[in-house]
């Protein structure tokens, strides 16, 4: 045989043995601890390829080899079978929201499980350079997590901007996107972390699929509506991002008839609020209008619609007959199963949502999307971070190197 034979014979072996790996170490992932027996059902590869394959795996770090199974009171009689687990202490990922006033920065396992978080207000118009101010709060987080930077195998960070494939933003918006994400995605990965940048309302869906009220739909969208409105589509399973990564950017609403702008519901229930106060038409016994005016928001209306104030009502309906416009608009273009609303706000929508939906069902053909308040509250843009980021981690896995196990590295997961 030729030397040229053997050498694409050698790189095919090599290349179905990497193959192989991967579906080993994807099962690993989708399963706690498991025997060969389980692997060799699961991915039909031969005994002694799965077997040679676990040892690789722990030799390389990514499996633990635990008690065998009699020992774990799981077999009784015959040779007792060898039991294997995914190190979720292998490595470790970020979820960044680098959002417009706060960093948020949070650590987890390989398993998903959230280790720490931390936190930075940050002035938008400021000088301060933002870049700066998120690695010190992931450096803070790491911290706490008590996880070195070494150990960080992905990182995915949330902006309020679209992203084209690279994690770059376009000018724009009077260079409120570019600012919003100053390089990122070079940024990261000069630290020598995967890194994917990401519009933070793509970044909500993909959390409320997971885990929040998207879960059980194929094709939902997550409204991001605090200060701004921006959307995460889902359609069919998929998560629709165009063409330069825009998809969710909502500045068609400008052209809507009855919304006209893409404020979001804090920004405009607190905008109309104050304007309702200054007109004197307000009763002096409600909250709109005892509260200190720094914290006249969103959630000062919201309660005292709920306690069934008139005036805070009347803005409650204002804004559902906005929120049924914007809803027919989005729901109709692309004929989804929910509309999530998500971010902090969410939690405050009881009363809102409910009388949204009833405008909605007269603005649209039957059947409407149902609309519901997102379980995740304003963390979710970094909950969806942390799942992208594993997901990348799974993706390259086979090419990754596990970090230390606990007893050579003492991190606390």
């Amino acid at each position: 045989m030729s030397r040229g034979v053997t050498e694409s014979a050698d790189r095919a072996a090599f290349s179905l043995k990497r193959v192989n790996a991967a579906a080993l170490l994807d099962f690993a992932w989708r399963t706690e601890a498991y025997t060969a027996s389980d692997a060799i059902a699961a991915t039909r590869l031969a005994r002694s390829t799965v077997i040679t394959l676990c040892d690789e795996l722990v030799e390389r770090g990514w499996l633990a080899e635990l008690p065998n199974a009699r020992a774990a009171g799981e077999y009784r009689k015959g040779r007792p079978a060898r039991r294997y687990e995914l190190r979720a202490d292998a490595g470790a990922v970020l979820g960044v929201d680098a959002g417009q006033h706060c960093v948020t920065a949070a650590v987890a396992d390989l398993r998903g499980r959230e280790l720490a978080r931390a936190a930075t207000e940050i002035d938008p118009d400021g000088a301060v350079r933002r870049a700066a101010v998120t690695d010190a709060t992931i450096d803070r987080a790491l911290a706490s997590a008590g996880v070195p930077p070494s150990a960080v195998m992905s990182i995915a960070v949330g902006v309020p901007a679209p992203t084209d494939a690279d994690g770059g933003s376009p000018d724009g918006e009077h260079e409120f996107w570019s600012r919003m994400n100053p390089g990122f995605a070079a940024h990261f990965r000069e630290r020598g972390w995967l890194t994917e940048v990401e519009n933070d309302a793509n970044l909500a869906a993909i959390a409320e699929g997971a885990l929040g009220a998207g879960v059980g739909a194929s094709s939902y969208i997550a409204l991001m509506s605090g200060e701004r409105f921006g959307a995460g589509y889902v359609v069919d399973g998929h998560l629709v991002r165009g063409r330069r990564g825009g998809a969710g950017e909502l500045r068609a609403l400008a052209l809507v008839e009855g919304v006209g702008s893409t404020e979001g519901i804090g920004a405009l229930l607190r905008e109309w609020a104050v304007d309702l106060r200054r007109s004197g038409a307000v009763d002096e016994s409600s909250p709109l209008a005892t509260t200190p005016r720094a914290r006249l928001g969103a959630e000062v209306v919201l309660r005292a619609a709920e306690s069934g104030d008139p005036d805070a009502l009347r803005l409650v309906d204002r804004m559902a007959e906005r929120l049924a416009r914007i809803c027919a608009v989005l729901g109709g273009l692309l004929d989804v199963e929910r509309i999530v609303f998500s971010g902090a706000v969410a939690e405050s929508l009881g009363l809102l949502l409910p009388r949204t939906a009833a405008r909605l069902d007269e603005l649209t053909h039957p059947p409407a999307p149902r609309l519901v308040a997102s379980p995740l509250g304003g963390g979710v843009v970094s909950l969806g971070a942390l799942a992208r980021a594993l997901e990348i981690v799974r993706a390259h896995a086979i090419g990754l190197e596990p970090a230390a196990p606990i007893r050579e590295q003492t991190i606390p997961f």
